[in-house]
């Protein structure tokens, strides 16, 4: 679950380019579901498109951004398969502090991967 070179020359300039703007709420997010007790691993699927995985957090056309963010976190995405129940433990051991990086779930065309990108410094 490293950050996937692919990844980063194909989409890191406009996640980045995105981050900047919706990083707060992203990091607000975050801190909600694990204050209350939904889980310690937030993940944030972003897509293009409307995805069928979490809720919708920040539409691509409220924040003029490329991406469409929705909120979720581990259980959902291993109730749904795409973490298999033997990967948990792989998973949570990849999955970096959720106060300092923010845990994306970037989803386009042919791709698919997880990315984690840290929180810009106050």
């Amino acid at each position: 679950m490293d950050n996937d070179p692919e990844l980063n020359g194909k989409y890191l300039g406009q996640i980045s380019e995105d981050f900047v703007v919706v990083a707060d709420t992203l990091k607000e997010a975050s801190y909600q579901i694990r204050k209350r007790k939904f889980s310690d691993y937030p993940i944030f699927p972003i897509s293009k498109i409307d995805l069928p995985i979490g809720q919708l957090l920040i539409g691509k056309e409220e924040l003029a951004v490329n991406w469409n963010y929705n909120a979720s976190y581990l259980d959902e995405f291993v109730q749904r398969e795409i973490v298999s129940k033997d990967s948990i433990d792989d998973f949570k051991k990849a999955y970096k502090d959720p106060d300092e990086f923010c845990c994306l779930f970037v989803v386009d065309n042919d791709f698919t991967n997880f990315l984690f990108i840290p929180y810009p410094e106050d």
